[in-house]
């Protein structure tokens, strides 16, 4: 069961539509689908918002430190509510997917993603991630100018479309219908 999910972007207006911010896309959607409102609260450096999604209580946290600093909001915010990391979800920005998939997993290493990078030394490798595809730009040197663009208007497309897919499919992370969730979204992937 999911008590918290994470969504890794970057603060402020000039970095909103950027690649990088895929997983606080996610959770404006998942939040504007539950109803619920973000709030700031300064002790854990995010924008906050809690729901009763289907009868459990659920956070929904966009940390407002800067992709590189992500620790920095959900460690305190994981300690202090005492969620193992199996209890979490963590939806980001995937370089290695296609725009319009998205891929779910539980543990893992970085992958080369900062803001992973950031969170594994205080939560550890167990949680679940949402990986929401953005594309390579085809040379690695040109990584950091494509994550912090905007996406053309056909891979921003994909990418909305995705998202929709993906809260979708929300309920059964909850749950921890691993099989169901993979199997949904891997197979959409995979057309």
């Amino acid at each position: 069961m999911i008590q918290v999910v994470f969504g890794l972007g970057n603060p402020g207006q000039q970095y909103e539509k950027s690649r990088h911010n895929a997983g606080f896309w996610y959770l404006d959607a998942l939040a504007n689908h539950v109803g619920a409102k973000f709030k700031e609260v300064k002790k854990f450096k995010a924008l906050v918002a809690d729901t009763d999604y289907y009868g459990d209580k659920l956070w929904l946290v966009k940390p407002q430190t800067f992709m590189n600093r992500s620790g920095q909001s959900v460690i305190p915010f994981t300690q202090f509510y005492q969620i193992p990391a199996d209890q979490v979800l963590v939806a980001y920005d995937e370089l290695d997917i296609p725009p319009g998939t998205a891929k779910f997993k539980r543990g893992g290493g970085h992958g080369g993603h900062n803001g992973l990078r950031d969170i594994i030394p205080g939560l550890g490798t167990d949680f679940k991630r949402l990986r929401i595809g953005i594309g390579h730009p085809g040379d690695k040197r040109q990584v950091t100018p494509w994550v912090l663009g905007r996406p053309g208007q056909e891979d921003e497309i994909s990418i909305d479309r995705c998202i929709d897919e993906c809260v979708a499919v929300t309920s059964a992370i909850i749950k921890g219908d691993d099989e169901q969730v993979m199997r949904i979204l891997h197979t959409a992937a995979d057309k």
